[in-house]
Order: structure tokens, then C-alpha cells, then sequence
């Protein structure tokens, strides 16, 4: 007598229906990648996913998901559009297309790295997606603002995160010695890979300090901040994308100015005697000049408007006159 455990006929046709599902599912439709750029742009655009961490909409964001997925290169679509995905790919790649769509998990994320420029930077849910508009002024090493790059010597990344902007810095301003500060341990440990990955443990300092704190009195030629900066009331509107990053890195109070304040006030004890702040806000010009009212804010122009960086000089903070 056989006595190995017989499979009822129930249990036969619910496998057989698996493997039916799975050979005229997704799965086994969605051969090339021109059918999956299609799919995942489509179950986007149902999805209403938020394009806000790096991809100006679902055809870029289908896009970087499906290339980055398959480590191809990022910039050379065309040449693999006819390319046959094999079947041991497609399940990762339906699964990244899925918690993109219904979890809303940011593509930087998914991939574990993300972009500025040309630059890339690993990065993870403990730091939030790296964006912001310092990485395009600092192409040209903050001109017209400063005559010559060359001639800073010490910097400070403030909030530095994923330390994306302390290496653009670096990179910047090849004589300066960069310290690059975040209030997250866990920021600054996704910040020290990045670091690096490009070889600039000798030029970078990462220090653990809640803004100035740590630093005592220590000054630096320049000072520059991409700090959390949302206000109480944008916080409760933001996309659910968001929500997968740090609140520590976006929340700044009820009118988003809580870091902006204390960099105002302590900035000029740390810099130079011609030593420059520059600080992004994002879209909170009117709140910044509303509550600073005789500060002479000088508000750099890049892509997207001329309201989202400001500059003083050490002269013109609290503190800051000769």
C-alpha cells in the first residue's frame, strides 16, 4: 500500500489554474522592454502615482524604474526597447512596478540610489530622496556669487542627509575642506557610504550636531543648507510618497522657518569676514521675508524660479557688522 499523500482532484486544477494564471498573466505577456515601459506607465497614470523625487513624470518614472531595475544604463532607452526581458527578471521587476503604484514607494528607493546631475548617491529610507536647486547652481561653483571657486577654503553643508551636497561641494570648490552636519546618525551613516563611494574621506567631515551645536566656534567661508523647511500645514497635504521619508528632514514647524531662524541667527558666528549663507526654502519666500523683514535677501535665479535660495553676507546677519 502507497501511503505518500494523494493530491485531490481539487488541488490539481487550483495548481493547474496557477500556472495557467502565470502563463497568460502579466508575467508571460510582457515580453520587451517597450511592454513593460507600457504597462508600468499605464498602471501609473491609474495609480495616480506623485512625481516628485527626481522623474518630471510616470513616462520618466516608468522609465528609471524599468532601467534602473535591470541595470541599464539610464540614458539609453532606445537601444534595449526591443529587448526580451527573461522570465526570472519579470517577477522583481512587476513586484517594483506594484509598491511604486499601490505603496507609493519613491523609485529612489526602490532602486537604492538616486541623482543629481551626473552624480549618483545610494540612498534609503533613512535619508530623503536627494533634489534640490543648490545641485544646479553649484555646476557653475555658485557664480556669479562667487568670483572664484578656488579661493573657498572651508565650507558647511548643514542638513546634509544623504551628504549628496557636500560632495557636489567638494567637487565645487576643489580647495575647500568640506564638514557636512545632520542631527540623524542614520542619516550620516548612508552619508558616510556616499562619501566613500568618491573617495573623499579626506575632505569631507561628517559631524553628528543638531545645526551649529557641535561646532563651536568654528568658521567656515561658506555656509549652505537645503533644510527641512515645510510648513504644519503642507505637511498634512503631502503626497503619500513623502510619508516614506524622515518627518525629521521635512517638518520645520508651523510656518517651516524653524531651522531657517536659528541658521539666521547663529550663521554670521560662523563664518568668515566675507563669508557667505546661502540657504534653499523652497516655494517659502514670502513667509522668509514676511518674518525677516530688514534682512537684504539676495534670491539666486535657477530653473525652477528665482525664489527658492536665498544669500546674505556675514555682514548682513545678526551680529555680522565689523
Amino acid at each position: 500500500m502507497n501511503d505518500a499523500p494523494h493530491q485531490h482532484d481539487s488541488e490539481i486544477e487550483a495548481d493547474h489554474d496557477h500556472d495557467h494564471e502565470h502563463e497568460h498573466g502579466p508575467l508571460a505577456e510582457l515580453v520587451t522592454v517597450r511592454d513593460w515601459l507600457r504597462y508600468a506607465v499605464t498602471r501609473f497614470n491609474r495609480a495616480h502615482i506623485f512625481c516628485g523625487h527626481g522623474a518630471a513624470d510616470t513616462y520618466d518614472e516608468a522609465v528609471w524604474l524599468i532601467l534602473g531595475s535591470l541595470a541599464l544604463p539610464l540614458h539609453r532607452l532606445e537601444p534595449f526597447l526591443d529587448a526580451c526581458i527573461p522570465a526570472d527578471e519579470r517577477g522583481p521587476l512587476l513586484e517594483a512596478i506594484e509598491r511604486r503604484a499601490v505603496d507609493r514607494v519613491p523609485t529612489a528607493y526602490l532602486l537604492g540610489e538616486a541623482w543629481l546631475g551626473d552624480f549618483r548617491f545610494a540612498v534609503d529610507e533613512r535619508v530623503i530622496v536627494p533634489r534640490s536647486f543648490f545641485a544646479e547652481l553649484l555646476e557653475d561653483g555658485l557664480a556669479p556669487l562667487l568670483d572664484d571657486p578656488d579661493e573657498i577654503g572651508s565650507a558647511l553643508d548643514l542638513c546634509t542627509g544623504s551628504g549628496c551636497l557636500a560632495i557636489l561641494m567638494a567637487h565645487a570648490f576643489p580647495n575647500a575642506d568640506i564638514t557636512a552636519v545632520d542631527l540623524s546618525e542614520d542619516a550620516l551613516d548612508v552619508a558616510r557610504q556616499n562619501v566613500a563611494d568618491y573617495g573623499l574621506e579626506d575632505r569631507i567631515e561628517l559631524v553628528r550636531s543638531d545645526v551649529f551645536d557641535a561646532l563651536g566656534d568654528r568658521r567656515f567661508d561658506l555656509i549652505l543648507s537645503n533644510p527641512p523647511y515645510v510648513t504644519a500645514e503642507a505637511m498634512d497635504t503631502l503626497p503619500a510618497e513623502y510619508h516614506h521619508e524622515p518627518q525629521l528632514a521635512l517638518a520645520a514647524g508651523d510656518d517651516g522657518l524653524d531651522i531657517v531662524r536659528r541658521l539666521i541667527a547663529e550663521g554670521a558666528r560662523h563664518l568668515n569676514s566675507d563669508g557667505i549663507l546661502a540657504v534653499e526654502v523652497g516655494h517659502n519666500r514670502m513667509l522668509v521675508e514676511n518674518a525677516f523683514p530688514d534682512l537684504p535677501f539676495n534670491w539666486l535665479s535657477t530653473r525652477g524660479g528665482d525664489d527658492m535660495v536665498f544669500v546674505l553676507r556675514r555682514e548682513d546677519l545678526p551680529g555680522g557688522k565689523r
